[in-house]
């Protein structure tokens, strides 16, 4: 992978990551219109990810920092609670690196599966701003933090089955959540905050694993990747997060199949 190459595919995970179109989808899609060669780990996909989410943390370090404060006041309160909720809603995907990661890196390498879980995303999407309203705002009147432990674990497992290429994580996370009755501005901060852990204990698994040294990608590449997504990652984040609160989903859902369509027509 050469420099330039990197700085764009950075750039597209940055910009893509904070709305419901699946940046490891883009990405994917990013290297076989750039001609490189998919590696056979997921180096460059965890280095990039991890730089979106240290942008989430600049973003929305006030939030986090009062969940912290009122963790370590050591009583059950709103804040302990939500942390608890956020890490039910790892457990999913636990579950999946644990015990499937092999799956999920060879997927990233088949087109047809982007495309697929691009239309996979559409439906969702779509299918998200059909049953979500009325629902959602009941269920967020009677639920603490806006959301219960059940519709916690759901999210979860939607994030579960977004680690394929394709299928947008965070898409899958606010579409499961306004199915299940959540608030779309409450699934807004928990999609993105959800994810932290899992990325942030990935990329710290690959460093002490070694991974990072047996990767066949340079380290210059994979510096100017990081630096490329953190820094549009930081602009996407203020930006977008209130456009993914107030735009109607299946705009994002049409994109999705149009995208989806052209990579199963022309690419795979």
């Amino acid at each position: 992978m050469e420099w330039f190459e990197a700085l764009i595919l950075g750039l597209v995970q940055g910009l893509t990551e904070f709305l419901p179109v699946s940046s490891s989808g883009h990405l994917a899609i990013g290297k076989a219109l750039l001609g490189v060669e998919p590696s056979g780990d997921l180096i460059f996909e965890v280095t990039v990810h991890a730089a979106t989410v240290l942008a989430t943390i600049v973003v929305f370090r006030k939030e986090i920092w009062k969940l912290l404060c009122g963790l370590f006041r050591f009583k059950y309160n709103d804040e302990t609670d939500y942390i608890a909720k956020l890490c039910l809603s790892m457990i999913p995907v636990f579950v999946v690196g644990m015990f499937f990661k092999d799956k999920v890196e060879a997927a990233f390498s088949s087109l047809p599966v982007v495309g697929i879980a691009l239309i996979v995303t559409a439906v969702l999407l779509t299918l998200s701003d059909f049953f979500s309203g009325v629902k959602g705002e009941s269920a967020a009147v009677r639920t603490r933090n806006g959301i219960s432990f059940w519709q916690a674990l759901a999210v979860g497992v939607g994030q579960a089955c977004a680690v394929l290429p394709g299928l947008s994580r965070s898409g899958a996370t606010i579409s499961t959540g306004l199915l299940c009755g959540v608030k779309r501005e409450h699934m807004a901060q928990f999609s993105f905050l959800m994810v932290l852990v899992p990325i942030l204990g990935e990329t710290f698994l690959d460093l002490v694993g070694g991974e990072m040294a047996a990767s066949s990608i340079g380290a210059l590449p994979l510096l100017i990747g990081f630096a490329a997504a953190f820094l549009a990652g930081l602009f996407a984040c203020r930006v977008m997060i209130a456009l993914v609160r107030r735009a109607k989903l299946k705009w994002f859902g049409l994109y999705c199949a149009l995208v989806g369509l052209a990579v199963l027509i022309f690419l795979a």
